[in-house]
């Protein structure tokens, strides 16, 4: 057990400089750590050797891959029922061309310019049509556009974006089956059930120290996470179709979502987000960098073609707009896993592998810095409360919201 402390300590250590590094450069902690796996799988793996992060260590990917699973619940569970139903018409429209344009784009991109074949430019245009919801809900949490109507859309439209994605990989790499149909039964019958269920279930067993409402709901994520392995999907899907459904109990009970952020930003998503740095080989990058310069600049450039006329055909002011464009750009969840999924069935070497995750990766990072640093729409950002008189023995209201930036 010692070897595992020493990693878990170097890993959570690891974490602890990239949310400090998110201080002092007032960046997403989310972008952070991306950036600290990245240049700590380089340095460790010079002076050491590369095998003393682990990545693939069995415990490390469940942990980084619960992270990914609560975390895009949560962003399920942050959309208002009310407000897709008076922004789903922008919602899908942005997602629906948020994935098109750069499918289509980078799938020409990579068989033209880079001279790719014909099923790697198409996997590549799978693994560059996706808006990381996690990237994505982890900025919005950090700056509270989260709570806002404006945010809430922008999540919507990222669901809808890798919806298509997901659709996508299935019909062109993995054909439905037998399990798909099963996966999708479940499915239904489990999202009809889970807003009739979790209020009484929680009304008659909750509010314990047992934390029974949490017990519940990752039984709930990992049982149909499973599924949806089983059936070749992914569980990062069910999870936030699971948030969605229960949007309206869950995201309503602010102390339980302040829990589970505790849960998922103090020890998940570190692992899942500094491993997803890791995965970037730099040597490989080094060696041929414009084709990750292509890839990268496909993608932005064909979500900026694509999405900006969406959002201003809506009446978004040109920073919002921009602002939404730049995030819509962004990747890493569904990115990693197709490009993953492609070198795992040969559909792509292991050199092309690299430069696709380095691409996802990359938009990840370049277009949300360059949106919080240029178009934050600051006048949606939240304010923090005035702090409450310390006799009142309640817990302050500005404990439910997200940090405001320093």
């Amino acid at each position: 057990m010692t070897e595992t402390w020493a990693l878990a300590a170097l890993w959570l250590g690891l974490a602890l400089i990239a949310t400090l590094i998110s201080i002092w450069f007032r960046v997403a902690t989310a972008l952070s750590e991306i950036v600290v796996g990245t240049v700590a799988q380089l340095i460790i793996g010079v002076a050491v050797g590369a095998a003393l992060l682990q990545t693939d260590t069995s415990w490390i990917k469940f942990l980084s891959g619960t992270g990914a699973i609560v975390l895009t619940f949560l962003a399920g569970a942050e959309l208002d029922p009310h407000v897709l139903k008076v922004k789903w018409k922008e919602a899908t429209a942005v997602g629906l061309v948020g994935f098109f344009a750069p499918f289509f784009g980078c799938t020409a991109a990579a068989y033209y310019w880079l001279h790719w074949d014909l099923l790697a430019s198409w996997l590549a245009g799978v693994a560059l049509s996706t808006t990381s919801v996690a990237v994505v809900y982890a900025v919005m949490l950090e700056f509270g556009l989260n709570k806002t109507d404006y945010g809430k859309t922008v999540l919507a439209a990222c669901f809808i974006n890798d919806l298509a994605t997901v659709l996508a990989l299935g019909f062109i790499f993995s054909p439905f089956t037998v399990k798909t149909l099963i996966f999708f039964g479940v499915a239904i019958v489990v999202f009809a059930v889970l807003p009739w269920i979790t209020p009484r279930f929680f009304k008659r067993f909750g509010n314990r120290p047992s934390e029974l409402e949490a017990k519940f709901l990752l039984f709930c994520l990992f049982g149909m996470g499973a599924l949806a392995a089983w059936a070749d999907s992914e569980a990062v899907l069910p999870a936030y179709l699971i948030g969605m459904v229960l949007a309206g109990t869950v995201g309503k009970d602010h102390v339980l979502v302040r829990r589970l952020r505790t849960l998922t930003f103090g020890l998940l998503t570190p692992f899942y987000f500094i491993r997803a740095g890791s995965l970037v080989s730099v040597a490989s990058l080094v060696a041929a960098p414009m084709v990750f310069v292509v890839l990268l600049l496909a993608k932005m450039a064909t979500k900026m073609v694509g999405v900006y006329p969406v959002t201003k055909a809506y009446d978004s002011p040109n920073k919002e707009a921009m602002y939404t464009t730049l995030l819509m750009s962004t990747g890493l969840t569904f990115g990693t896993i197709s490009a993953l999924f492609g070198l795992s069935h040969q559909v792509i070497d292991q050199a092309q592998y690299s430069f696709l995750v380095a691409a996802v990766v990359g938009s990840a990072v370049v277009p949300t810095l360059i949106a919080n640093a240029f178009f934050l729409p600051h006048h949606l950002l939240h304010r923090r409360e005035e702090p409450v008189e310390p006799s009142v023995a309640q817990e302050p209201a500005v404990a439910s919201q997200p940090s405001e930036i320093r």
